[in-house]
C-alpha cells in the first residue's frame, strides 16, 4: 500500500527526474502552453503553480527561489512582469490540464498544460508564391 507517498517517479533517476521538472516549468512559462505525457502534465503542475504564487510575492527572497528551478534568468523575469501580474486577484489555480488521445507512437496518453488565462495567436499558413512555381516552370 502506498499510504503517504506522494509523487510519481516517472521511471527516472531523482535527479533526472528534477531536470525533467525544471525544463517543464521553464517550458510553460516561456511559451505558456506544452504539449507532454499525463503523467508528467500532473507532477509539473504544483511545482508551476508555487512558482506563480512566489512570482506573485516579487519579493527578492522570492525571485532568489524561483531562480533555483527554472532554467533562464529570462524567463524567470517573464515570471515576475507578466505571468504573476495577470493572476494577481486570483487565489490560485493558474495552470489547467486537457486531457489529449494516446500518442501514435507508443500510446503514452498525453495532455497539454497551460496557463489558465493565456492567448494565443493562431499560426497563420504560410502561402506560397505562385510566381515562383511559375518561373520555375
Amino acid at each position: 500500500m502506498r499510504h503517504l507517498v506522494k509523487g510519481r517517479k516517472l521511471r527516472r533517476t531523482t535527479a533526472h527526474r528534477e531536470a525533467l521538472l525544471r525544463n517543464l516549468v521553464t517550458s510553460l512559462f516561456d511559451k505558456e502552453r506544452i504539449m507532454t505525457t499525463t503523467a508528467k502534465a500532473k507532477e509539473a503542475r504544483p511545482l508551476a503553480e508555487k512558482l506563480i504564487t512566489l512570482g506573485k510575492a516579487g519579493t527578492l527572497q522570492a525571485r532568489r527561489q524561483v531562480l533555483r528551478v527554472v532554467m533562464k534568468e529570462s524567463t524567470a523575469v517573464r515570471l515576475f512582469d507578466v505571468i504573476a501580474p495577470r493572476f494577481s486577484e486570483r487565489p490560485g489555480g493558474y495552470t489547467r490540464i486537457i486531457k489529449l488521445g494516446p500518442r501514435m507512437g507508443d500510446g503514452a496518453a498525453m495532455a497539454v498544460l497551460e496557463l489558465v488565462d493565456a492567448q494565443f495567436k493562431k499560426k497563420e499558413k504560410k502561402k506560397k508564391d505562385k510566381d515562383k512555381l511559375v518561373k520555375k516552370g
